[in-house]
């Protein structure tokens, strides 16, 4: 991977990723929940800031985003579609568009459901996927309907099954006591839960997650799976159909 990748805790469970170029060193950070623990990041480790990329307009990824661009000039990258309700964006970004940190190129994706406007950036080996695809779970949707939220997950779940998906919050443990009531005899998951207690236990984060272990484990990409669609009573619906159910119940759990 030809970025080093720093995870930095925020507010309650909120994560902020920072991104460096060991070619170039240059340095971005993945949404801003504060400024003041990624300043003290940068700080340690003797990086300078060169952008700042969000993936939505939520309080809670963009609250920092003013002070860090004060404090250090940097380039603000964020989704043309949600630029009315983002800070001023010095690059308006859309779908397939490219985005450089230094010599490292990622790619945009368009991952609407959470909201509508809400983007990943995908870069080799690892996707940022903030509210979209989550450890053990998605995002809840609060401005798109199920069937554009499982049109974002497939495009999630078609990247290289070694990809490290860098989600938005340390939601792992309340996701993985759901999912094992809708695949309860998944070998993986039931695995997987107790990994992640163990964790959580010794208050280690459990992001970044692998998309293969997702996609094995996640029960919002296995609204695929015969099994999964027998356990919530849906046996010949269709994929979206399981999808939006399980977010459904997922809602009132």
């Amino acid at each position: 991977m030809p970025l080093e990748i720093v995870t930095i805790p925020c507010r309650a469970d909120n994560y902020a990723y920072l991104l460096h170029d060991m070619a170039t060193g240059a340095t971005a950070v993945v949404d801003v929940p504060d400024a003041a623990p990624i300043s003290a990041e940068l700080s340690k480790r003797g990086w300078t800031l060169s952008d700042i990329l969000i993936t939505h307009h939520h309080d809670d990824h963009i609250s920092g985003v003013p002070g860090l661009k004060a404090e250090t000039g940097a380039r603000i990258i964020g989704a043309a579609a949600d630029a009315h309700r983002l800070p001023p964006l010095d690059l308006a970004v859309r779908e397939g568009d490219t985005v450089s940190i230094g010599a490292t190129d990622g790619t945009v994706i368009d991952v609407s459901g959470h909201t509508i406007g809400h983007i990943a950036f995908s870069f080799p080996g690892a996707v940022f996927t903030a509210d979209s695809l989550m450890a053990l779970g998605c995002g809840r949707l609060f401005e798109g309907d199920p069937a554009t939220m499982w049109a974002s997950l497939r495009k999630l779940a078609a990247l290289p099954g070694d990809t490290l998906v860098y989600s938005g919050h340390e939601y792992t443990a309340d996701n993985a006591t759901f999912a094992l009531t809708i695949d309860p005899d998944n070998p993986a998951l039931i695995a997987r839960a107790r990994d992640v207690a163990r964790a959580r236990a010794a208050r280690h984060p459990t992001v970044p997650s692998r998309l293969s272990l997702e996609l094995d484990t996640n029960p919002f990409l296995r609204a695929t799976a015969p099994e999964v669609k027998a356990h919530v009573g849906m046996t010949g619906a269709s994929d979206a159909e399981v999808f939006a159910e399980i977010r459904r119940r997922k809602n009132a759990f």
